[in-house]
């Protein structure tokens, strides 16, 4: 029935005879609007501060006002494809094949570009793919966005064309071709055929011409050593995934060591298989990646290491050259014991040093030749380090002398990394002209005669040969942002030639691409050949390298070895706020480099560190002396199983030219890297102060708590049952003793149905190179929030990598302590004691992400139901409705959700890369960019996955086993991430979960997470 209530809105409508009723219903605005006259009028609009909301009553609701209302602020003008490109399709993103080669990173990659945009990197998985990203190479699409980056080539100081700089060159050229001096080209490590070519054509016409090739941080021993035995300056390769003992002195063989990149081979052996699994045994000074993964793990200065590597050479050769005991008995008798097991393993062991020593690198050669060694491959020698430090050394006293007419340089920054920076600036200044291809003005370019603008690595055309029988090519991914130019095509140019240097490298490519057409090479972005074995290598004086290296003195003071921070690198890439604000995988801090000291040495120098009432860590500060050099103001770290006797400097840090303030933060290590040497001694000197760290993990140890991180014995794992070494939680019901887990308190729902996400993360395999942060980061839009921040426990990170010391030597030493404490104050007594770590501690890695709990306290506790449970597995997060209360971050027991306490994007106070325009052009459109006041966290990668079924079902097919991926399971390159949809019973996930191995975080707690991890297994 119909209803016949009046309805009105003012009392003037019970006014039958009101005009203004009637006005007012048949025009929506009484007064007429002078339309004409202002939107005719074309300054009076432009000048017109009118509202917005006035500026839609002049031009009525219409079309265009519903389109000029979306406009506020400045209008940016895009200009719609006149002819839309076959491969460009609007919110689809599309994938090209390259590689980095920036002279200390190598990689064969994927780019995702977005409408033109390259906003990530990941991991071309062809066959003979050689290297995966590490986190600088994920980083490195966000350099390509660097605001401080050269615009254009710079005379002078001074803003120049092209055309200026090739008529300055060129005059230069030929002043040197008539005899007025050397023409040198310094570079760094290219792995490049075509450009190694193009330099030798380039030089021909030159009498005296040079190439040197510098590494900032060198492996010229390494190359040395090799060259003598086999003739070539290479590094021999190394697959672990071939040996059952691993022995390495110095070598962080998991971090920077000769280019990185064998976790991989590594964590292949490492994942326990059918009760079998690589020994690894390593003996360093510094706390690295390789020593906190080892099973056991000799803490030596690089002066013992010496006689270490020399007992072990002795014990596999048949050797008998005489060298001094290790000052402790029972490291003295751990390096025997080693020595013992590799030689016992025969060609299924192997040996590897990191000792910048001509004569300990001949001794690795010795060792795995008379092992032979499987894993040792010095046919498939590695090309991404070159650099002659003899060479570079020449060049300097050449510069200094007036020999060197014209100097070339790219992607190097000598004035910043060299050790006798002072005597190249004043070698410099007597060269006629000096050319620095930079991306930036950094130190070497603003002091050179001419700046050229170079383009990212992105931007630019090559080729790259990472090793022997690795061929790939390095294509842009993007129009070059600037007025830039590769050194390949200025090369080029000042030899007259017209040809581009993509032609050259076209042209140089039949000859190593395996067959494969030149479109094809491009789409696959490389091609593989087979590598001949290696011939046996000359005769080298073994025993007498042997005999030197015994003969190593302990000097006085500390012996300090200079590494690569993880993040850092060599600073290529100090400009990186993604790098920046990444925690140290052992120190955990950010935004910082340190001395790292023993704790016998801290307490003898009277060096500390603590905590505040902020939950920040401060430190003693030191002045560093090395001869007559001093190195002030550099904070300490007291870094458990740091060898007594020595200290750790990462070098990448301190630099000034072309860096945002935030960014100059750190002490310029390269100062004390005297002769190339990563092993310097030194004294330390404690200054007045403090310093305050940046330190993400204040916790320290894992304190016996055996629900967070399990692990067990090898021996343990072969032996017995699994629910010995994978302890359930039990709790009581109907007076039983039950699984924890199948207890519920909720209503479960039929989760049977469509796709159900889990994760996994195997322990074994998972090295804290920290890689998936990075691409976490690039994938997600995760904001840099910069050091005070961190200080105060507010980093955005989705993704965090708990790193756990053990109080006792290992941690079932800690799990026996624990469960012999009896009453309150003993187990406060005990507790507080086991918050100090071992002096040489066990570690353990452990990626913590949101567990996406099927039964998630989050979700019971928000008032505003902003986080909810999706029906694949997800915990959602609806970012418009979330008011920030933060009962959900006090509810969740895994501490993984973080609160936007700022705006972080177009704020001048976060002044980082989402600050600028140029920066933002790195945002993921799939992606949400948070404001100010809700809960982030990680969603599982949602847009992935959402993404992969659209495409399935836009082909008409079901999604493939392997098809599921999400950031951080993409990134790891060792296997320990599996992402995939346990409804699938052909998906991997399913036999992971399943796995003897297999435990969830907590579980006694009953959140039901679809994270699970797998027990530890230490091959003790």
């Amino acid at each position: 029935m119909a209803s016949n209530k009046k309805y009105w809105q003012s009392v003037e409508e019970l006014n039958e005879n009101s005009s203004i009723v009637e006005t007012l219903r048949n025009n929506e605005f009484v007064e007429e609007i002078p339309t004409d006259e202002f939107l005719g009028n074309k300054e009076a609009l432009e000048t017109s501060s009118t509202s917005r909301r006035d500026f839609l009553k002049y031009v009525g609701f219409t079309t265009a006002a519903a389109s000029l209302a979306a406009c506020e602020g400045p209008v940016i003008k895009s200009i719609p494809y006149v002819v839309q490109p076959e491969e460009i399709i609007p919110g689809v993103a599309d994938y090209y094949a390259t590689t980095i080669a920036d002279g200390f990173d190598f990689a064969n990659i994927l780019i995702k570009t977005r409408e033109g945009r390259p906003i990530k990197v990941e991991n071309n998985t062809l066959p003979g793919a050689k290297f995966t990203a590490n986190g600088r190479v994920y980083a490195s699409v966000l350099s390509l966005y660097d605001s401080m980056r050269l615009k254009e080539p710079m005379i002078a100081e001074k803003p120049a064309t092209w055309e200026a700089v090739d008529a300055k060159v060129k005059e230069a050229l030929s002043q040197a071709a008539a005899g007025g001096g050397q023409v040198v080209v310094l570079t760094g490590t290219t792995a490049s055929p075509s450009t190694d070519k193009l330099i030798a054509e380039f030089g021909a016409k030159y009498p005296g011409f040079k190439h040197v090739v510098y590494d900032a941080v060198s492996s010229s021993e390494a190359l040395d050593a090799f060259q003598m035995v086999y003739g070539e300056r290479a590094l021999a390769d190394y697959d672990f995934a071939n040996a059952d003992v691993i022995v390495s002195v110095g070598a962080d063989f998991l971090g920077d060591w000769q280019g990185g990149n064998y976790d991989g081979g590594y964590t292949k052996s490492r994942i326990p298989s059918k009760g079998k699994m690589s020994r690894h045994i390593q003996i360093e000074a510094n706390m690295s990646l390789a020593g906190a993964n080892a099973d056991k793990r000799i803490p030596l200065t690089v002066t013992e290491q010496k006689y270490a590597l020399v007992k072990i050479y002795n014990a596999v050769t048949g050797a008998n050259v005489s060298v001094p005991a290790i000052g402790n008995a029972a490291y003295e008798k751990a390096v025997n014991a080693a020595a013992a097991e590799l030689k016992a393993k025969g060609s299924r062991g192997v040996f590897v040093t990191g000792l910048d020593d001509v004569n300990a690198q001949l001794l690795a050669i010795a060792i795995n030749n008379a092992l032979a060694s499987e894993a040792f491959r010095p046919g498939a020698a590695r090309l991404t380090r070159k650099g002659d430090a003899k060479a570079v050394a020449q060049l300097v006293n050449d510069m200094k002398a007036g020999k060197v007419h014209t100097l070339i340089m790219s992607n190097v920054n000598p004035v910043y990394t060299l050790p006798n920076s002072a005597d190249f600036v004043e070698g410099l200044k007597k060269v006629k002209l000096s050319v620095a291809f930079a991306l930036k003005a950094d130190e070497t370019a603003s002091k050179s005669n001419i700046a050229a603008a170079a383009p990212h690595y992105l931007e630019s055309w090559g080729d790259v040969s990472i090793a022997k029988g690795n061929y790939a090519i390095t294509q842009p991914t993007i129009r070059p942002l600037f007025k830039t130019k590769q050194l390949q095509d200025a090369l080029l140019a000042w030899s007259g030639s017209s040809q581009t240097f993509y032609d050259y490298v076209r042209a140089a490519a039949p000859a190593w691409s395996a067959g494969k057409s030149w479109n094809q090479l491009v789409h696959d972005g490389l091609a593989v050949t087979e590598v001949p074995a290696a011939a046996a290598g000359a005769g080298a004086d073994y025993n007498g390298a042997a005999s030197k290296l015994s003969a190593a003195k302990k000097g006085s003071g500390l012996e300090l070895v200079l590494y690569t921070k993880t993040g850092m690198g060599d600073g290529q890439q100090a400009n990186n706020p993604w790098l920046q604000e990444f925690p140290d995988p052992i120190t955990r801090v950010s935004w910082d480099n340190y001395i790292t000291v023993s704790k016998a040495d801290a307490e003898a120098l009277g060096l500390e560190n603590w905590n505040v009432a902020n939950g920040g860590l401060n430190g003693s500060v030191v002045t560093v002396k090395l001869g007559n050099k001093e190195l002030k103001d550099v904070p300490v770290i007291i870094q458990p199983g740091q060898a007594k006797g020595s200290v750790g400097l990462s070098l990448g840090y301190g630099r000034q030219a072309a860096m945002q303030k935030e960014m100059q933060v750190g002490v310029n290590a390269y100062t004390l890297y005297n002769n190339f040497s990563s092993f310097q001694n030194v004294t330390l000197e404690k200054q007045g102060g403090e310093h305050e760290f940046a330190c993400v993990q204040l916790q320290k140890t894992l304190m016996g708590r055996g629900d967070i991180v399990k692990e067990t014995t090898l021996k343990d794992f072969n032996a017995k049952d699994a629910s010995e070494w994978n302890i359930m939680p039990v709790v009581s019901f109907n007076h039983e003793e039950v699984p924890a887990a199948s207890i519920d308190l909720w209503e479960s729902f039929d989760r049977t149905t469509g796709h159900h996400f889990n994760l996994s993360i195997d322990l074994n395999a998972c090295t804290g190179c920290g890689a998936c942060v990075i691409a976490c980061h690039a994938e997600n839009n995760v904001p840099v929030v910069g050091k005070s921040e961190i200080r105060r426990s507010r980093d955005m990170h989705w993704l965090r990598i708990d790193r756990y010391y053990s109080h006792e030597e290992t941690f079932a030493g800690d799990v026996t302590l624990k469960e012999g404490t009896s009453g309150l104050f003993d187990s406060v007594s005990t507790f507080n004691a086991m918050e100090d770590p071992a002096e040489n501690p066990q570690v353990v890695f452990q990626p913590v992400m949101c567990q996406h709990c099927n039964h998630a306290p989050c979700e019971t506790v928000c008032p505003v139901a902003a986080t909810s449970h999706g029906r694949q597995g997800q915990n959602h997060m609806a970012y418009n409705r979330c008011v920030g209360t933060r009962y959900c971050a006090n509810n969740c027991p895994y501490k993984v959700r973080r609160f936007n306490w700022f705006l972080y994007n177009k704020n001048n106070e976060f002044d980082y890369h989402m600050n600028n325009d140029l920066g933002r052009m790195v945002l993921n459109p799939d992606v949400n960019v948070r404001s100010r006041g809700v809960m982030e966290k990680c969603s599982f990668c949602i847009q992935m996955t959402q993404a992969t079924i659209l495409k399935a079902k836009r082909e008409g097919r079901p999604v493939d086993k392997n098809e599921f991926y999400t950031a951080c399971s993409e990134a790891c390159g060792t296997g320990a991430m599996v992402f995939g949809d346990v409804n699938n019973q052909e998906d991997p996930i399913v036999a992971l979960k399943e796995g003897d191995r297999a435990y969830h975080l907590l579980s006694q707690i009953g959140t039901k997470p679809n994270v699970f991890y797998h027990v530890k297994v230490r091959n003790t």
